[in-house]
């Protein structure tokens, strides 16, 4: 790893897919499955105007080019398989993207961002238990020679998560067709504060290969992990329905209108910290918003049509949260890994 060669480069990425390379249709298409990943293709169709063959046609083609990706997400705080930890990197002067080519590899990092601002790079590790969390973080941390500081919060219950992320390209009647019922906003979730339940194998196994392609068929499924299509859909229908796996459409949001892309890192008084999170997850740009701890202790991942709408969102809707004491906002560059997957940006 140390020697560089090994090492698959981020800088291909700027090697990217012109956002006019996708239409209103595309757009409408990606807008329906982010809504819902697995939605058959009957209602995606009816809402984005077209017929089942088109719109199965051009997620294929968005798949094949790499600009669309539909994926399996468990919920880690309704489970045993980990725990997630934002990690705030500074780099080494002008070494930031030799950085961010180390991290990017490392199986153990579900989401990377280079950034402006505080930090150069914003790290989500994901480990098992604290054990693993310490070595990842202090023992095999990839490019610590090239590291000057980090700061790590701990997320610790979710408000939103970018599942529940609505586009805002469809009507309002979309999200209520298309979503689950067990879809529910997790800061309104009646069990969100219960010990988390272990899958067992199959569900696992299930988790894993969705993660891959969320919308892979229950028969494919079942033939690539060996076992019988009904045990399959009864261990994704388990997972679906206790709210444990959801689905992700992971594309740049620039080709989606969102050219502002930003994490935000806020410093909340403690017993206004549930009312700040409930009020900042309703916000049509919050992609994902977590409490955490440490001196930020709400977190959130944010798009916005333009970076200049920063000014009016800092003032009008950070501002306006109860019991604010500091702010701080992280601008991406580049979003390097999106739920362990990286993908091809726009120009």
């Amino acid at each position: 790893m140390t020697g560089g060669k090994a090492l698959i480069s981020v800088r291909p990425m700027t090697h990217r897919a012109p956002a006019d390379t996708i239409d209103d249709l595309d757009r409408r298409v990606i807008a329906a499955l982010q809504l819902n990943g697995r939605a058959p293709w009957s209602a995606v169709a009816r809402w984005v105007g077209t017929s089942e063959t088109t719109a199965q046609r051009r997620y294929k083609a968005l798949r094949e080019r790499g600009v669309l990706r539909v994926v399996g997400s468990l919920e880690l705080d309704r489970t045993r398989e980990g725990s997630s930890m934002l990690v705030r990197v500074q780099a080494r002067p002008g070494r930031g993207l030799d950085l961010a080519d180390q991290l990017a590899v490392s199986p153990d990092v579900r989401f990377l961002a280079v950034v402006t601002g505080a930090a150069d790079l914003i790290v989500d590790f994901v480990a098992r238990d604290n054990e693993e969390m310490m070595r990842m973080l202090f023992t095999d941390l990839p490019g610590a020679d090239l590291i000057t500081s980090t700061e790590a919060v701990a997320v610790i219950r979710a408000f939103t998560s970018a599942s529940m992320w609505d586009t805002g390209l469809l009507p309002a009647e979309a999200a209520a067709d298309l979503r689950p019922a067990t879809l529910a906003s997790s800061c309104d979730r009646a069990d969100w504060d219960q010990a988390p339940k272990a899958l067992t194998g199959l569900e696992q196994e299930v988790a894993a290969a969705l993660k891959e392609d969320g919308r892979a068929q229950v028969s494919t499924l079942a033939r690539h992990l060996g076992h019988t299509e009904s045990g399959v859909a009864r261990a994704m229908d388990r997972l679906i329905s206790r709210g444990i796996l959801q689905f992700r459409t992971l594309v740049e949001p620039t080709l989606l209108g969102y050219d502002a892309e930003f994490m935000v890192w806020l410093s909340i008084e403690p017993d206004r910290l549930d009312a700040a999170g409930r009020q900042l997850a309703r916000h049509p740009g919050t992609k994902f918003l977590g409490a955490a701890t440490g001196r930020f202790n709400l977190v959130g991942h944010m798009v916005l049509p333009r970076r200049t709408d920063l000014l009016r969102y800092t003032s009008d809707v950070i501002g306006a949260l109860p019991g604010l004491i500091a702010s701080d906002v992280t601008l991406h560059l580049a979003t390097l890994k999106y739920s362990w997957h990286r993908m091809v940006r726009p120009v």
